[in-house]
């Protein structure tokens, strides 16, 4: 192991543009299925719909969160609608699989989506077995990173000490919270909506554009 990672012993990783490429662009088939979904509740056009869509995502974390705020609606019913898509654009990484395998320790997924459809992505992905649990947006209360709440409570059900953790996320604003309580932070950089959003320097300990040559790097792989 590489010496400034040695005293980690958790891995907790994103799901969504971490573990596979931003650029399969699972999130346009999930943006359809939010589109229908705000135009049948609010009775709106397509255009309206989007941006109400984004406007949610970028000031409360998710969409759902917005739509919960604002509008009262059912978590799991959303959740349920906007998560059935093909999973056809992921496709299995042997190279990241392995390196992710090889991570001592333990391994945890910490997402806003939900659990069922993170198993979906995972079991496509290769990855089904690499993973000790999910955390995800029902265990946090439907409050989405990056509320601190989030990850106190993954810390503290799972025993995880953050001072010997390692979070992995696309999303640069997302690893604030982790930075707060001890967390080594990488942002995975690659090309995500909005990933540089509140990006700043003082809570990001690593960057990468690519997972595999940077976790072959901490296992003390030589290229």
């Amino acid at each position: 192991m590489r010496a400034d990672m040695a005293h980690i012993d958790s891995w907790i990783f994103d799901l969504d543009n971490t573990l596979y490429p931003a650029k399969a662009d699972l999130f346009a088939l999930i943006d359809v299925k939010m589109g229908e979904f705000i135009q049948g509740l609010l009775g709106c056009d397509p255009v309206e719909a989007r941006a109400v869509q984004k406007r949610y995502f970028i000031d409360h974390g998710t969409t759902l969160s917005g739509l919960m705020r604002h509008h009262g609606i059912e978590p799991r019913e959303f959740l349920d609608y906007v998560h059935d898509i093909s999973m056809d654009r992921l496709a299995v990484d042997p190279a990241l699989n392995a390196r992710i395998a090889a991570l001592p320790g333990r391994r945890l997924i910490f997402t806003n989506g939900d659990a069922a459809y993170a198993a979906r992505v995972l079991d496509k992905l290769g990855l089904a077995q690499a993973f000790e649990l999910i955390h995800d947006i029902h265990a946090c209360q439907y409050v989405p990173k990056p509320d601190p709440a989030g990850y106190a409570d993954l810390c503290r059900i799972h025993a995880v000490d953050p001072t010997r953790a390692a979070f992995f996320e696309d999303m640069a604003r997302n690893l604030r919270p982790a930075k707060a309580i001890g967390m080594t932070t990488i942002w995975v950089n690659n090309g995500s909506e909005a990933g540089n959003h509140d990006h700043h320097p003082d809570f990001i300990d690593y960057e990468t554009n690519h997972l595999t040559p940077f976790l072959a790097a901490i296992l003390g792989e030589h290229p």
